[in-house]
């Protein structure tokens, strides 16, 4: 078999013969009589790799199993550019699942440091497996270690996908979903309601003069509060409806199923809720309650999500003109 190494031949060296080995040390001749298998290591081929030498690319066919007997290699599952899944040291072995199966290779073996191996082709691999019944458990050992790394790998990889996730679809500060996410959400909404003929309303809600506040108790000060709003707010709608920060000071409610006279009220009782919202520092220390300005439309047939987000701006910026802590309604 033969095995791309990422390096020149000037960076690898094969010597046959008999050589230092210490069985004891390989977890793969744990337990195992050496008179048993030191006849077929004689004949195996040493492998000196420089750091960074590639010897098992992914995708390719590999037929060696190959034994460390000094230095570290990486396994890399998607890239050597990737973080290691495991990095093997001296006494380990590598490549032995592909000798097994013969499939193609399912993760890429980088020498992390300069390393010697012994290179055990599959013949004789198999003859070391029917020479000692320890060899053939101690490989079993061997596989089921690697199944677990591979299990808590996945389970990690899974794990991180769902922050990822939650990252890409939820505000930091405020818990709630964020601008991305409700964007998407409107679409949807819009699509749905308009097939169902059913109404769909807005709220634009944007804390008044949060800049002021900030200036006055601190940016601190004004993160609680743009938290206590958050909260308010979610927990004034109903469980159908959906709350986001959209940005800076600015909240984002769709309320599906609502014609103008329900959202209304909605939008009543949510501003009501936030004049009332106790705002409290970390160290429990009370801040001056705020208010919110609440800009409401509600969607017209063949509405697109830019033309609805825009009427409600419009509604908006006449709450702010008329005084604040109010609602205005754009009717269309």
């Amino acid at each position: 078999m033969h095995v791309e190494l990422a390096t020149n031949l000037g960076q690898q060296n094969h010597t046959r013969g008999p050589m230092p080995l210490s069985l004891s040390n390989m977890a793969l001749f744990a337990n195992v009589e050496p008179e048993a298998i030191e006849g077929l290591l004689e004949a195996c081929p040493r492998r000196e790799l420089a750091e960074g030498s590639v010897l098992i690319r992914r995708g390719e066919t590999n037929r060696t199993l190959y034994l460390i007997l000094d230095g570290r290699l990486r396994v890399h599952l998607d890239s050597p550019d990737n973080p290691p899944l495991a990095v093997l040291e001296s006494g380990e072995s590598v490549g032995e699942l592909s000798v097994i199966d013969h499939k193609p290779a399912s993760a890429w073996v980088v020498a992390d440091t300069a390393a010697v191996l012994l290179a055990v082709d599959q013949e004789r691999f198999w003859s070391l497996v029917h020479a000692s019944h320890a060899v053939a458990c101690n490989m079993l050992g061997i596989l089921a270690q690697r199944l677990r790394q591979s299990d808590a790998a996945i389970s990690e990889g899974q794990r991180l996908q769902r922050i990822y996730k939650r990252h890409a679809t939820t505000d930091e500060l405020t818990g709630l979903y964020n601008r991305r996410w409700m964007q998407n959400l409107l679409r949807r909404h819009l699509m749905r309601c308009s097939m169902n003929r059913q109404p769909l309303s807005v709220l634009l809600v944007d804390i008044d003069r949060l800049r002021d506040f900030n200036a006055e108790f601190g940016r601190a000060a004004g993160d609680h509060a743009l938290f206590a709003v958050a909260q308010t707010l979610l927990h004034s709608v109903r469980p159908g409806d959906s709350v986001a920060r959209y940005s800076g000071g600015h909240f984002l409610v769709l309320l599906p199923a609502t014609d103008v006279g329900g959202a209304r009220i909605a939008a009543e009782r949510a501003r009501q809720a936030v004049a009332d919202a106790v705002v409290m520092m970390s160290d429990e220390s009370i801040l001056p309650s705020v208010t919110v300005s609440i800009g409401l439309t509600q969607m017209q047939p063949f509405d697109t999500s830019e033309a609805l987000l825009a009427a409600a701006g419009v509604a908006l910026e006449r709450a702010k003109a008329s005084g604040r802590n109010c609602l205005s309604e754009l009717t269309r």
